[in-house]
């Protein structure tokens, strides 16, 4: 694809082939969303979580009372060691001593307790989330990732999820068991003294103030950590998958200081928001301090008058620490959340964004394929403004071979996008054996195609399993004789472990055409009824060409065939040759028709003859 027959970066190539024009745009800053609705909706990942969640805040509570209970026993240990009549009343102070341990260990196996069951509760909420994300990117449009990079996608999927699992298992138990330690200390606070508990409140609005200022300003900076991390992927995916093409330009140095630009940004972004967010805890720390020092003068106080006891001001002061620690906790954890949050928001946004059209409530299922084509005044652009194609009509009758030809940009691809409803036309119809393909379901539709691309792509794996991918529930007979008939028998034999040869960075360890065979054995394999070619034979060298058209030949044979060519040989004996300018067919024939109507075609051929001799 050009730059005519494109949407917003070349759609055209980026389905059909492995360009990577996509690759270079990075996505735009997007808004943030409301921080209590994005709240809302990870809490609804907890529901299947119930019961483990009852269990965890049954173990809080326990936790809690043994916590609450300790600075009890720490006062009357005190008051135990008080003299009454010149004496210590060891008898209090050993069973004080063994109640304090027994608390102390209970409260350290209930902690490992809510941190085991924890840990599997974040990892299933997250493996729930991320499920749910990878499925929600197989049904979005094609056009969704024509305008963001792989790098930026796989951000989402790895950093902003990996953002939202570490807060989950780290904060939920400390959110849960902070609320109940501050409402149960600030009870025995009361009851112990209120007017001791009255002076530590003056702390409180100063931490409240202080969580409100922070939290404000490292929200928008965490947004932006997150979308700068996404760009640096995004860059970093385009630049290595690119390397040979970087290295045979000598842009080394240049890939490297756009880097240290991207970076030195994140860099920049991250020291901020965690500079910020920083200065929460020696802040709390100095809050704190303040607190105790009012506590322990105000106590002081009252027990020279004989109003309250020393065990009591020991007793208060723990206390009053058990209650300002959760504070300083909460006060962390919302901070911690807001980074949380730009996560999940960048998450949701993908959750939130349009799916593919869903087939007509009357959609049917297309099987037993003649393989009749016609497009009928159809019409196509990928904006409004932009029209790609303009009035094409044409008929591919059954097991005939149409040919495409044109320059780049003029909209061969695009048909071809329109044929398989990875978009959907603007106005006319497009039939297969004379239903209006909108009136079948996709999956149906898209299984009566078999494509073979200029770029092929194979995935990580053997060449038996990538061969397979065009039928999974072929056998391994059935596998070979598909090689066989794509001459790619031979050369898998060749290998050390043949068939079961594992292919790594989409086959880099083959050759162009090697790959090439093996895409054709995986088409030959789905038995498609209408078979389309984009570019086939134009990666590689002559003898090799030689053997995949060799092998093309045998997959057309019966099979309605799309070819989308440059080399014009290897259409000569196609049944129809279209010729697509500016999104028209200005010209249509078989090759010698075209030849003697001496007109764009004629030229196009001749011309790259002359170049060949």
């Amino acid at each position: 694809m050009g730059q005519g027959d494109k949407s917003p970066i070349g759609v055209g190539r980026n389905i059909m082939g492995k360009s990577s024009k996509r690759h270079g745009r990075m996505m735009p800053v997007v808004k943030p969303k409301n921080f209590k609705e994005t709240i809302s909706r990870l809490w609804k990942y907890f529901g299947s979580e119930r019961k483990f969640l009852t269990l965890i805040f049954i173990f809080i509570i326990i936790d809690a009372a043994l916590s609450l209970a300790v600075p009890y026993i720490i006062g009357k240990s005190v008051d135990a060691m008080s003299e009454i009549n010149g004496k210590v009343n060891f008898a209090v102070l050993k069973i004080m001593t063994i109640t304090l341990i027994t608390a102390y260990i209970g409260d350290a196996i209930i902690t490992f307790i809510q941190g085991w069951i924890m840990a599997g509760v974040s990892q299933r909420i997250v493996m729930s989330l991320r499920s749910h994300l990878y499925k929600k990117l197989q049904k979005l449009p094609i056009s969704f990732f024509d305008v963001h990079t792989h790098g930026e996608v796989m951000s989402r999927l790895s950093n902003d999820i990996d953002n939202v699992s570490s807060t989950i298992s780290q904060s939920t138990v400390q959110l849960m068991s902070g609320i109940i330690n501050i409402i149960g200390s600030l009870f025995m606070m009361v009851i112990l003294s209120p007017i001791l508990t009255l002076a530590s409140m003056i702390t409180v609005p100063m931490v409240l103030v202080l969580t409100r200022i922070i939290a404000k300003n490292t929200a928008p900076l965490f947004k932006d950590q997150q979308i700068e991390l996404g760009k640096l992927n995004g860059y970093i995916e385009e630049t290595i998958s690119g390397i040979e093409v970087v290295k045979a330009f000598n842009h080394e140095d240049k890939v490297i200081e756009q880097f240290e630009k991207t970076n030195s940004k994140l860099c920049k972004v991250g020291i901020k928001a965690q500079i910020l967010s920083g200065f929460i805890m020696p802040l709390m720390n100095v809050i704190n301090n303040i607190g105790f020092a009012v506590v322990a003068g105000v106590g002081g106080v009252l027990a020279v008058k004989n109003l309250i006891t020393v065990g009591i001001i020991a007793s208060f002061l723990s206390y009053s620490r058990q209650f300002s620690r959760p504070l300083n906790d909460l006060a962390n954890i919302f901070n911690t959340l807001q980074s949380a949050v730009a996560g999940a928001e960048r998450v949701f946004e993908i959750l939130d964004e349009e799916e593919e059209a869903s087939d007509i409530v009357e959609a049917s299922v297309l099987k037993n394929v003649d393989g009749n084509v016609r497009f009928e005044n159809v019409n196509f652009g990928y904006s409004d403004n932009v029209s790609v194609l303009k009035n094409i009509s044409f008929d591919a009758s059954k097991g005939s071979t149409t040919a495409i030809v044109g320059p780049t940009g003029a909209g061969k691809t695009t048909i071809i996008n329109l044929l398989t409803r990875f978009y959907d036309i603007t106005s006319g119809r497009i039939l297969i054996d004379g239903i209006d393909i909108r009136e079948y379901t996709r999956d149906s539709l898209r299984k009566c195609f078999g494509i073979v691309l200029q770029d092929t792509y194979l995935f990580s794996g053997t060449i038996k399993e990538n061969i397979k991918y065009g039928n999974m529930d072929a056998t391994f007979e059935e596998v070979k004789e598909a090689a066989a008939m794509a001459n790619a028998d031979v050369f898998i034999n060749r290998l050390p472990k043949d068939y079961d040869t594992f292919l790594q960075d989409s086959g880099e360890n083959l050759s162009q055409g090697q790959r090439q065979l093996i895409a054709i054995a995986r088409a030959i394999l789905a038995n498609p009824s209408i078979l389309i070619l984009d570019e086939a034979t134009s990666s590689v060298d002559t003898r090799t060409e030689m053997n995949i058209q060799e092998a093309m030949l045998k997959l057309m044979k019966g099979r309605t065939s799309f070819i989308i060519a440059h080399r014009l040989s290897t259409i000569r004996n196609a049944d129809n040759i279209m010729v697509i300018d500016g999104g028209e067919i200005v010209e249509k024939g078989n090759h010698e028709e075209l030849i003697k109507n001496k007109g764009i075609y004629h030229n196009m051929y001749f011309n790259q003859f002359k170049n060949v001799q």
